[in-house]
C-alpha cells in the first residue's frame, strides 16, 4: 500500500458522516484531526478523533464553509489531507484548489474536474460530447427563448439551477402563463442558495425513476464501476430511501448505464470517487448530473460489494492503482432518518434527544452520531442517521428494513422514522413501483395515527422518570401508555418496542 504519503487526516465536516470517515482512516492507521463550530463541542466526531480545531461559531458560512479557517486547522495539527465528506465544500473547486495550493492531499477529484463537470449545463455539454444520452433542454433561459423551448418539447417543464442540487432553485411548469414567474423564482433560489442564479431548462418526464452509477477512477486513466444505486424514493427532490441494485435495471440496461458513465467520467479525466445519475424513462435512460464525491448513500454499495469506499478513497489520493472491486451480493436498503415532521410537509424540527435505541441483528447497520443528550440545532443539515439494511434478496432486505425501523426509538426529536417505515412496508415499495413521485402520489398527507401524539408525550414522561431515578411507573400511566400503543399500532410509543420503565 502507498498510503505513506498520508500521515494524518483533517475531516472538514462533521456528524455521521466525520464519524464514517474517522472510524476508516483510523483502521487505515492514520491520525485523525476532526474540526468543529461552537455548536458542535460536545459531537461524537470531537471526541473520536486524535485531535480537534474549533473553526467558528454556529453559522456554517464562518465555521464548515471557512476555507481558511480550515486550512489554518490542518496547518496548526500538521495534517497532510483533507477529506470534505460530502455537502459543505466537497463539490467546490475552490475549496480543492486551495487544498492543492497549500501543498495538503484533497480526497476527491482535482479542481479542474470538479468545475469540469460541478455545473449542470457544462456537464450536459460533456455528455453530449461523450455520446452519452440527455433530457432535451435549453440552456438559453430568458422568457422568450424558454417559451419557444416550451412550444417546441411541449408543456410541463422544468427550470432548473445551473449550480448547487438538493431541489433547491427547481420549478415545474405546466402552463405558459406561470412560466416567467417561475424562471424568475428559480434563478433568485439558486442566487440565494449557491451565490449562482444562472437556469437551464429541461423537458419534465412524468414517471421518471432516478438511478446513479457509483464510479473510482485512479491518476493512470483507470476507471471502474460499482454496479448501480435507486434513488427514486424523494421529497421535494431530496433522496431518502435508496436501495441495490435498482430493481428495474436488468443486466443489459445495466451494461448499458456503466458503460455510458465510464465514458463520459474518461471525458473528464476522472479521479477519485464520484457518481453519474440518470433518468430512467421506460427503457431510456438520460444523464442528470455528475456528483463529484462521496454520496450519503455510499453504504448499501459497501455492503454488496464488501468494500470500503473510503479507504478506497484514501487510497486513490495517495496515488495507488483503482482495484477491480470484488462482486456484489445480495440487496441492500438504506433509509435516511430527519429531524423532519413528516406530517407537516416534513418541517425541520430542532430538540434533545432523551432516549435513542439502535436497531439490531443480521443484515442491519446504522451510521449515526446520535446519543442521549445530543442536541440538534438548526443550524445544519436534518440528517440524524442512515439505517443500512442488506438480505439474500429484496424482500428479505425490504423485511429487515421494516424490523429495525420498528426497533428504532428515538425520543425528543421529532423525526422521520415511522413515516419510512409506513413507505417500505407499502404494497407500491413492495412490488417496486417506483418514481421520483413516489411520496405525492402514495403517501400525499401522511399522518402518524390518532393517539401518536399522546403516546410520545406519555413515552417522553416515563423516559424522564426513568432519568430522575424512578423504580416503577405509575399503572394508570403504564395502561395508558398501553391503551394509547394498542389502538395506534404505528405511533411513536409502538415505535419503542418492549422498552418500558422499571424493566431490568
Amino acid at each position: 500500500m502507498k498510503t505513506e504519503a498520508l500521515k494524518k487526516l483533517l475531516v472538514a465536516n462533521r456528524g455521521e458522516i466525520a464519524l464514517r470517515i474517522i472510524r476508516s482512516a483510523r483502521v487505515m492507521g492514520l491520525k485523525t484531526v476532526a474540526v468543529f463550530s461552537e455548536a458542535d463541542a460536545a459531537m461524537a466526531h470531537v471526541a473520536e478523533a486524535d485531535e480537534a480545531r474549533l473553526i467558528g461559531p454556529a453559522q456554517a458560512a464562518r465555521s464548515y464553509l471557512n476555507i481558511a479557517a480550515i486550512l489554518e486547522a490542518a496547518k496548526t495539527s500538521g495534517a497532510d489531507a483533507i477529506h470534505p465528506g460530502y455537502g459543505f465544500l466537497s463539490e467546490r473547486p475552490e475549496f480543492a484548489r486551495a487544498v492543492a495550493e497549500a501543498g495538503l492531499i484533497f480526497v476527491g477529484p482535482p479542481a479542474e474536474v470538479m468545475a469540469a463537470i460541478g455545473d449542470k449545463v457544462a456537464a450536459r455539454r460533456v455528455a453530449i460530447n461523450a455520446g452519452v444520452p440527455v433530457v432535451p433542454g435549453s440552456e438559453v433561459a430568458d422568457p422568450a427563448s424558454a417559451r419557444a423551448f416550451a412550444l417546441e418539447a411541449g408543456l410541463p417543464i422544468l427550470v432548473k439551477a445551473s449550480a448547487g442540487g438538493g431541489g433547491r432553485g427547481m420549478r415545474i411548469v405546466e402552463r405558459e402563463a406561470d412560466l416567467e414567474a417561475a424562471l424568475g423564482a428559480a434563478s433568485r433560489e439558486a442566487e440565494a442558495a449557491f451565490g449562482d442564479g444562472r437556469i437551464f431548462l429541461e423537458k419534465y418526464l412524468a414517471r421518471p425513476r432516478h438511478i446513479e452509477v457509483q464510479l473510482l477512477g485512479d491518476r493512470y486513466g483507470k476507471i471502474v464501476a460499482l454496479g448501480e444505486r435507486e434513488c427514486s424514493i424523494q421529497r421535494r427532490h431530496q433522496k431518502i430511501i435508496e436501495e441495490s441494485p435498482s430493481p428495474a435495471v436488468g443486466e443489459r440496461m445495466r451494461a448499458r448505464m456503466v458503460e455510458a458513465a465510464i465514458r463520459l467520467a474518461r471525458a473528464v479525466a476522472y479521479r477519485n470517487a464520484g457518481t453519474v445519475e440518470f433518468l430512467l424513462d421506460g427503457d431510456n435512460f438520460y444523464f442528470l448530473e455528475v456528483n463529484a464525491r462521496l454520496q450519503v448513500e455510499h453504504p448499501i454499495t459497501e455492503i454488496r460489494f464488501g468494500y470500503d469506499l473510503v479507504s478506497e478513497q484514501l487510497k486513490l489520493a495517495a496515488g495507488e492503482p483503482a482495484a477491480d472491486p470484488p462482486s456484489p451480493r445480495g440487496h441492500a436498503i438504506e433509509c435516511r432518518i430527519y429531524a423532519e415532521d413528516a406530517e407537516h410537509d416534513f418541517r425541520p424540527a430542532t430538540g434533545k434527544v432523551l432516549h435513542f435505541r439502535q436497531p439490531g441483528g443480521p443484515g442491519v447497520r446504522l451510521d449515526t452520531f446520535l446519543g442521549p443528550g445530543v442536541e440538534i440545532s438548526a443550524h445544519y443539515d436534518g440528517l440524524l442517521a442512515k439505517l443500512i439494511c442488506t438480505g439474500e434478496d429484496r424482500e428479505q432486505a425490504r423485511r429487515r428494513t421494516i424490523l429495525a425501523l420498528d426497533e428504532f426509538a428515538l425520543l425528543g426529536v421529532t423525526n422521520t422514522a415511522a413515516f419510512l417505515r409506513e413507505v417500505v412496508a407499502s404494497e407500491a415499495f413492495a412490488r417496486a413501483d417506483l418514481s421520483t413521485h413516489f411520496i405525492e402520489e402514495n403517501f400525499p398527507h401522511w399522518h402518524c395515527g390518532d393517539d401518536g401524539a399522546e403516546a410520545a408525550l406519555i413515552a417522553a414522561a416515563l423516559v424522564a422518570e426513568r432519568v430522575l431515578g424512578a423504580d416503577r411507573v405509575a399503572p394508570q400511566a403504564e395502561a395508558r401508555a398501553g391503551a394509547s400503543a394498542a389502538s395506534a399500532p404505528r405511533s411513536p410509543w409502538a415505535l419503542l418496542g418492549d422498552f418500558r420503565l422499571g424493566r431490568r
